[in-house]
């Protein structure tokens, strides 16, 4: 389960949330064709979500579910699967996006990790290498050891298991798969590969990322039907029985799903996708986020760095405020705990199911849990994860 994408993965599990149009498990299990003869899925958190996902879609080799249980760390989840397994095998975290060109550099090693040079050591484990092989992960280092970030992608072998049965828990009460890579790499020769695609899927702005680097490869392409008096610019995609009406412009890269109506008159920014099912109506302006599937409103309302989830309502001149007065980086609480998200611009994050009054307006970095309604006119200025109206005006 994860916390630090509250609210939208209340109601889904992470590797189900549609990045660009498209989730992420998907994206990573088509990625694998050609490469892989099973793909093992560990589920936990809504395990039910991922099997029938999977269910309904066919792939070119087997795919086996195995259940973790407890959640006791990566080390652990990947022990689960030691009955499984055979010989060489590539593990990857089901949250991030990882590119076939980056799976084929690591398939071509023995033994590897998946790297990519971060700017901030202090934020990821790092690898220490020597002449291209692994001698060390450090975690989070006070002091830069390299810059060479773990992205969370590696090819074992068998040894694997047996380094994860060494290992105690960590000071987090987990089996840190890290730690067993650690005990591995006294032993064997485990190749640094740089990879140039990885992008991580921890956080609210890790996903805003996503959407922005997989929008930046999206081949443009127009399966609806588009007004010869709305405007598009750059690579749009657009899905099957999607009408664009007159005085729309849609400035790319912008995703937009199956049968949505998009206008009239309304301004779709860079960067954003729009699910499928959604009605984007009159004087709406929306910028770099990521809409969920059977969305509707937005008529005279403004929506910036956002993601919103599936099934929500946006009522008419709602306002969505990205962007701080005094210029510093937009905060948000997480876990308990207020972040920096490292943003001078982040709008809100509303969960499935909301219904948002007539001119709401929306605090930078404030969010709504699933099923949340707004009064309309309402400020929010904190995160709504209850529906007490009485406390918030209403007579």
């Amino acid at each position: 389960m994860s916390s630090r994408t509250f609210p939208i993965t209340l109601t889904k599990p992470k590797p189900l949330v549609k990045i660009a149009n498209r989730e992420i498990l998907l994206r990573t299990l088509e990625n694998l064709e050609g490469l892989a003869d099973e793909a093992v899925i560990i589920v936990g958190y809504k395990k039910e979500m991922i099997e029938a996902f999977v269910a309904g879609r066919k792939f070119k080799f087997r795919v086996t579910f195995v259940e973790q249980k407890e959640q006791l760390g990566t080390g652990h989840a990947v022990l689960q699967c030691s009955q499984h397994i055979k010989g060489r095998f590539m593990v990857m975290n089901g949250d991030d996006y990882f590119s076939k060109r980056d799976m084929e550099k690591c398939a071509q090693h023995g033994l590897a990790i998946l790297t990519r040079r971060v700017d901030d050591p202090s934020k990821f484990g790092v690898c220490f290498a020597d002449r291209g092989v692994l001698k060390k992960i450090v975690e989070k280092p006070k002091i830069p050891v390299s810059y060479q970030g773990n992205t969370g992608l590696y090819v074992f072998n068998e040894k694997i298991f047996d380094a994860l049965r060494k290992i105690k828990k960590s000071t987090r009460g987990e089996y840190e798969l890290t730690d067993a890579i650690n005990v591995l790499a006294e032993t064997e020769s485990i190749s640094v590969v740089d990879g140039d695609d990885w992008v991580a899927g921890s956080t609210f702005t890790h996903l805003l990322e996503m959407n922005r680097a997989l929008l930046d490869g999206m081949k443009p392409e127009t399966k609806g039907k588009v007004s010869d008096k709305a405007a598009l610019a750059g690579n749009v995609s657009i899905g099957q029985g999607t009408v664009v009406l007159p005085g729309a412009f849609i400035e790319g890269p912008v995703s937009i799903g199956q049968s949505c109506i998009i206008g009239p008159n309304c301004h779709i920014r860079p960067y954003t996708s729009i699910g499928d099912r959604c009605k984007v109506r009159h004087g709406a302006e929306i910028k770099e986020s990521i809409i969920g599937d059977a969305c509707k409103g937005f008529h005279l309302s403004y929506v910036g760095d956002s993601i919103i989830g599936d099934n929500v309502n946006i009522g008419a001149g709602t306002v969505v405020t990205n962007y701080r007065h005094d210029g510093q980086s937009v905060k948000t609480w997480m876990d308990g705990e207020l972040v920096d998200t490292g943003r001078r611009k982040f709008g809100t994050v509303i969960g499935d199911g909301c219904r948002i009054g007539a001119k709401t307006v929306i605090y930078p970095g404030r969010k709504l849990w699933p099923g949340m309604t707004t009064l309309p006119g309402e400020i929010v200025k904190k995160d709504i994860k209850e529906q007490n109206l009485s406390l918030r005006g209403e007579n």
